[in-house]
């Protein structure tokens, strides 16, 4: 694919008569750095810009800043930065909007990975649909925010901002801009203590100091309980911030997290095979992988013994969850120290074998996945096997999470495309009508061609009867797998990788279908806007008379001296702390649409899913009222290795008519895995920065599937689920509108976690109540 600038010249000139003598410059300057498809991409953004109308200094700031970008976090983020300009342009001015192009090689350049990039404009969006006065003094202060905060610090921060100052604009902007106490003083908390991207090229001198070659490093968003860095197609994952431990700087933790991570890479030659292992006994075996890896790193570079070791005899805070705990962590200690033992007879004979026979072994995996499961049968004799999240929380803070050891369908070993040239790698891209008529080069090409080219809009025949030719003939787009566990009670053991989720989108209906259900249930709505104003979070509270307060309380420590002078003990409490009021949740609707949804219900010509659809669009209305952040997101599933999971509406999105269309599009159909869909729900509320996560599942039956006769399986595994999420910091509460429901789902629930609905017609009214009460 090659691009000419002549084809866009004169129109871009035009716009912006300035780039008259920097515009051939500007183009060659970017073909530089970017691939064909890439610039192709660049010239119809400038194209889009253009036609935005909001002034030339757009277009150049456009033109200029943008290969600046492209060369840190690679050209196909383009399309995403013009989209979303293009999406805040009906919010906010062409002045704006040049500020947020100039500022985006900042952004690039600090936060240093797409996603993070993707995930910092989405941002935007949020604080200019919360407070868009707030947007031009942030970008004037970009540079310092990211100098000192994570993309999850700056989040929290606007959070804050926006919800606290919401009303008040003069103050607004005062916190956006950093000139107030309280922005200091938030940005002061949410600061973390060494940031990945300002170490990011210490760390690659610091790996090629040793082995000579370069590896690739990438940050995450580390901003969950429990994240650990991991290895994916051949790339480390490293949080994009670390803290201090003790004496050991983060620097420090970077570099043994790295060194770690890079024998993992250059001392592995072949994948384990998790076949017939349960979950334990893989970690088992990965805590040997471990030690081998390690020690062939020591044999090659002996001081790297000194820096682990460092980190393994940290002080540990706290009491162990388990008893078993402190012996895992000693025995870590004694295979990575040979002088050390673990007290424990039994694990010091493992521990022995391991420091006898490594030297023979040291590039033979199979070694370490026997002597895992020796250490795995040990414990098991004695009982004293943690639970899987306790053992992935033992307290080795370097260490990654080991799926590059393991051979999984979706990871191919040996190769990877993560890192090709763009120009290599597969392109799906969005097109016009006449570009993808005119310009499309193999009419057969299958789902393996270089690039995949879809229609922005839907294509309708000549007599068209409402129906597309995608609707016809096409496919639906279906995502990438997403493997889970289940838990099978006869063997009281999970089974890995066994159910498989698909994310789908179920077709769109007429969005006035919702407006009318909104307005037939006018009565409702009334009581909806009561729910709403007991519970809208009231701002900014002053906390007086403390002791420890943030900062000095004038008028207490006057009052305090005057007592001193009049020969009275003063009151200590004179200082005071300034508390936001905020409802820290995040929630999950997740609507079972198995096909039993579509039975009408007894009396009346509704069907359950109509009922359900009606429920979601006034909870819907009272949480958006509330402004706490949601999901409406459905499951049916053909089998285990087909469980759908579909999207009505992200916690990003608003509650417009494009939620709305999908909602009326709502239909029912297939069986109801129930344990696989809350544990993808709770993937998504993982990925959330709120403390407290709510799953909210409506069904009509109990989990039941083609695959499974036995009744006691799928109802175990969810009761399993929901225990999983619970350890998770996650709340599962089931509404069923099943009236038999007493005998199952006390039992997978619990006992205050369910409400059983007799009259399925009181559904709509039901749900916003119960919400409001899960939530007060």
């Amino acid at each position: 694919m090659s691009v000419s600038l002549d084809d866009y010249r004169e129109e871009l000139i035009q716009a912006a008569p300035a780039l008259a003598d920097t515009l051939d410059g500007i183009f060659h300057e970017a073909a530089r750095t970017m691939s064909p498809t890439g610039l192709k991409d660049y010239m119809d953004g400038a194209r889009g810009i253009m036609n935005l109308g909001k002034g030339s200094a757009l277009l150049t700031t456009y033109l200029e800043e943008m290969p600046l970008v492209a060369r840190e976090c690679g050209d196909d983020v383009i399309r995403d930065a013009v989209h979303s300009v293009m999406k805040l342009a009906s919010m906010v001015s062409g002045e704006v909007l040049t500020l947020v192009f100039a500022t985006l090689p900042t952004a690039a350049r600090r936060l240093g990975d797409p996603e993070l990039l993707r995930a910092y404009l989405q941002l935007l969006h949020r604080l200019v649909a919360k407070a868009p006065r707030g947007l031009r003094p942030m970008l004037g202060v970009l540079d310092e925010l990211l100098g000192k905060l994570t993309l999850s610090g700056l989040r929290r921060w606007v959070d804050f901002g926006a919800e606290a100052y919401r009303r008040d604009l003069p103050k607004q902007a005062a916190y956006f801009g950093l000139q107030s106490e309280d922005s200091k003083a938030v940005l002061q908390r949410e600061r973390r203590g060494t940031l990945f991207i300002d170490n990011q090229r210490k760390l690659n001198f610091y790996l090629r100091a040793f082995w000579g070659r370069d590896f690739f490093m990438r940050p995450s968003a580390a901003d969950y309980l429990g994240f650990r860095p991991f290895i994916e197609a051949r790339a480390m994952h490293l949080p994009d911030a670390a803290d201090d431990l003790g004496d050991l700087t983060g620097l420090d933790l970077y570099r043994a997290m790295v060194a770690h991570m890079a024998a993992h890479l250059v001392y592995t030659t072949q994948p384990q095979s998790a076949e017939a292992l349960a979950p334990a006994q893989m970690f088992f075996v990965g805590f040997f992988e471990d030690a081998r890896v390690e020690y062939c790193a020591i044999r090659d570079f002996p001081g790297m013994r000194r820096l682990w070791r460092s980190f393994m005899e940290l002080p540990k805070e706290g009491k162990a969850e388990h008893e078993s705990v402190p012996l895992l962590e000693r025995t870590a200690l004694a295979l990575l120290v040979p002088e050390i033992t673990t007290g424990d007879d039994e694990i010091d004979a493992i521990v022995a074998r391991f420091h006898t026979n490594i030297a023979a072994n040291a590039e033979h995996g199979m070694f370490s996945w026997h002597l895992g499961l020796d250490l795995f049968n040990l414990l098991s004799q004695r009982k004293a096997v943690p639970s899987l999240r306790i053992l992935e929380n033992l307290r080795l803070p370097y260490r990654d999470d080991n799926r590059f050891v393991w051979s999984l369908d979706q990871h191919d070993w040996n190769e990877s495309t993560a890192y090709l040239p763009a120009s290599q790698r597969q392109v799906r891209r969005k097109v016009g009508l006449m570009e993808f008529v005119n310009e499309i080069d193999v009419e057969t090409a299958g789902d393996d061609a270089q690039e995949i080219w879809t229609l922005e809009t839907e294509l309708f025949p000549y007599e068209d009867e409402g129906v597309s030719f995608n609707q016809m003939e096409g496919k639906e787009p279906v995502s990438e797998p997403f493997h889970y566990q289940e838990w099978d009670y006869q063997v009281q053991l999970y089974r890995p990788n066994w159910a498989t989720i698909y994310e789908r989108r179920q077709s769109r209906g007429d969005p006035e279908i919702i407006d009318e259900v909104l307005t037939a249930h006018k009565g409702v709505s009334h009581r909806i806007k009561q729910i709403i104003d007991r519970l809208r979070p009231q701002g900014v509270s002053r906390m007086r008379k403390l002791e420890d307060g943030d900062e000095l309380d004038i008028n207490a420590a006057v009052e305090a001296m005057v007592a001193a002078r009049m020969g009275r003990n003063p009151d200590p409490r004179i200082t005071m702390r300034y508390v936001i009021n905020r409802r820290d949740l995040a929630v999950v609707i997740l609507l079972d649409l198995s096909e039993s949804t579509n039975e009408k219900v007894r009396g009346t010509d509704k069907t359950v899913i109509d009922l359900t659809r009606e429920a979601c669009a006034l909870v819907a209305t009272a949480i958006n009222g509330i402004g706490d952040p949601f999901a409406i997101h459905g499951f049916a599933s053909d089998g285990r290795h087909d469980v759908q999971y579909y999207h009505f509406k992200d916690f990003e999105q608003r509650f417009d008519d494009d939620v709305k269309s999908r909602l009326a599009g709502m239909r029912g159909g297939l069986s109801t895995r129930m344990g696989a869909a809350m544990r993808h729900a709770a993937r998504h509320l993982m990925q959330r920065s709120e403390k407290h996560k709510l799953l909210l599942i409506v069904t009509d039956g109990e989990p039941a599937d083609i695959d499974e006769r036995d009744p006691q399986y799928l109802r175990l595994d969810a009761k399993k689920a929901a225990e999983e999420l619970r350890t998770k910091g996650i709340l599962s509460y089931c509404l069923t509108l099943d009236p038999e429901a007493d005998r199952y789902v006390e039992r997978i629930f619990g006992a205050n976690n369910y409400t059983i609905i007799d009259n399925v017609q009181r559904l709509p009214e039901k749900l916003p109540t119960l919400f409001a009460s899960l939530t007060r």
